[in-house]
């Protein structure tokens, strides 16, 4: 399950939850984030209960948008404790971003 986050909800659903989280920056005209969106949905649920799965649409979370730099879209940022550990600037494949969710569970950051 992806979980569409505003303004309002990103620090209760991003920087305060127990499990890292990876969040999909994006908005409905990009072309680029029409082709990871699926990839994203389809790692939500292999990743289900293991990792929190987000997305934000620049054009309705600007403050959001603004406060983390977000120039390009799309752009997964991956949160643990917190803290933003790692990102990906573009439409990668699939085998890349799964290798980002991997090391964001299984390392020590």
């Amino acid at each position: 399950m992806v979980i569409e986050i505003t303004d309002q909800n990103f620090e209760k659903e991003v920087l305060k939850t127990d499990l890292p989280v990876l969040v999909d920056f994006w908005a409905s005209w990009c072309g680029p984030c029409k082709r990871v969106s699926p990839v994203v949905d389809k790692l939500s649920e292999s990743y289900n209960d293991k990792v929190k799965f987000c997305k934000v649409n620049i054009e309705e979370a600007r403050d959001t948008a603004s406060k983390y730099g977000i120039m390009s879209i799309p752009t997964l940022m991956f949160f643990k404790n917190g803290e933003n550990v790692d990102g990906i600037v573009g439409a990668v494949p699939e085998e890349i971003i799964k290798s980002k969710i991997e090391r964001l569970l299984y390392v020590v950051i």
